[in-house]
């Protein structure tokens, strides 16, 4: 009976606009009470600890730093740079600026790991450019919605981070070096439908008149930004440092290539950087403590236990219940953000994966594969509300586009599905 009234209250304050943190934390909260209504007192304090435990755990200090990387970076002038250099190697042409915008936001992932940060730089500069060249603006707002969405597969990954956390034996080196190959797979994926539609529509019609930037001088100028991915990973792989480690010498890598470099961070500005993503940070962290009271409330009720042996019990066999599993998180990941689905489902898919003993490394790069998906799939994508917002286009204009961009992505996810080793290839070569 509390079990259901757990699950029904978290429901209806999502219904009525509550916040994801707080409808998780206050429905936690009502169920320990509840199950605690004819003990002490003592039985509320696991509301606290609880609260501090999920907060509580070394690798989620990656998380303000890499946060903190993408607004460096989003204000350096690094993805200008970067698409100038892109623009020099394709050239100008139907399909193009598209293509440009898609490897250029897949670029960054290895830098920031955060899709609606990525989301801001590259539209910021590629939006504009598209709508120069002749795209629609909704078409534009598609792309880079969609490209940005690699970035959580594409290592360093916020979300990798957080599923670590929770997922004992998924070390984080393991799951960016897993990410990394169906990262690439996905973003080509993404630019056979870019390319396509950019034909077979004919936009662009303005893009080929454009200047092509010089080859070598665009390589000198984006030099900077191409070196950070091999500094962040590189030194992970080499054992200078930590993940957590790595973004913190990523803020001073940007902090050095914005200030000294490039020249277009300037102390004033350091405030408003460190505010934007101190504001970010503490709403992914409350989110995760508020979800540490939610995931205890869920073990001491016993309902883990009942979910589990209702989905292997169904009779749908291993496949049929991935399937199952993969569709229920699509759906999910268009109402819901990356972290708040992982912190939702993965306690109640922990058993599962033991059951039919999934690599949890695997598991983790499809899990995040669905979530990419959610990020750009209508109604609640919030890497389509930035580009849409960028864009100036309202999100339901985007939809004759977008979904090329979701069914490309959803045969990406398949393929990593289908053969493992797409995934564990690279982690296994590298001895983890």
């Amino acid at each position: 009976m509390i079990a259901a009234l757990l699950f029904i209250a978290f429901l209806g304050m999502m219904f009525l606009g509550v916040p994801i943190g707080a409808a998780l934390g206050l429905a936690g909260a009502a169920a320990i009470a509840l199950a605690n209504a004819d003990a002490s007192w003592f039985g509320l304090l696991a509301v606290p600890q609880n609260f501090y435990a999920g907060l509580g755990k070394y690798p989620l200090l990656a998380i303000p730093m890499f946060v903190l990387v993408g607004a460096i970076f989003d204000r350096s002038g690094v993805a200008l740079r970067l698409v100038n250099f892109a623009v020099a190697i394709v050239g100008r042409g139907p399909g193009m600026l598209p293509l440009v915008a898609i490897a250029v936001a897949m670029f960054l992932g290895g830098i920031s790991g955060s899709g609606p940060a990525t989301a801001a730089a590259v539209g910021g500069v590629m939006i504009a450019a598209m709508a120069r060249a002749g795209y629609p603006a909704a078409y534009s707002a598609s792309v880079v919605a969609s490209a940005a969405a690699t970035d959580i597969l594409i290592p360093p990954s916020v979300a990798f981070i957080v599923y670590s956390v929770l997922v004992p034996g998924a070390s984080v080196p393991a799951l960016f070096s897993a990410g990394m190959i169906p990262g690439i797979l996905a973003g080509i994926a993404l630019i056979v439908p870019a390319v396509w539609l950019a034909r077979r529509h004919q936009m662009g019609a303005a893009e080929a008149d454009m200047p092509r930037p010089p080859f070598w001088r665009s390589l000198r100028e984006a030099s900077w930004g191409l070196a950070a991915p091999v500094v962040i990973l590189g030194g992970m792989r080499a054992g200078w440092f930590t993940p957590t480690e790595a973004a913190v010498v990523a803020v001073f890598y940007g902090l050095f290539v914005g200030m000294v470099i490039h020249r277009t961070i300037q102390v004033r500005d350091l405030f408003v950087i460190l505010r934007e993503a101190g504001e970010l940070s503490a709403v992914i962290l409350v989110v995760v403590s508020l979800a540490g009271i939610f995931a205890f409330s869920l073990s001491t009720l016993g309902v883990i236990d009942p979910v589990t042996q209702a989905i292997v019990g169904s009779g749908l066999g291993e496949k049929g219940v991935l399937a199952l599993l993969i569709v229920l998180l699509l759906i999910a990941g268009m109402f819901l953000d990356g972290i708040s689905i992982f912190l939702i489902f993965v306690p109640l898919l922990m058993p599962i994966m033991a059951h039919y003993q999934w690599d949890v490394v695997w598991f983790g790069v499809v899990l995040t594969l669905t979530v990419a998906i959610g990020q750009f799939t209508p109604p609640m994508a919030v890497n389509l509300m930035v580009a849409s917002k960028i864009a100036g286009v309202r999100m339901e204009h985007t939809t004759r586009w977008v979904l090329w961009f979701v069914l490309a992505m959803t045969l990406a996810m398949l393929l990593v599905v289908a053969f493992p080793s797409l995934a564990l290839w690279l982690p296994h070569q590298l001895g983890y």
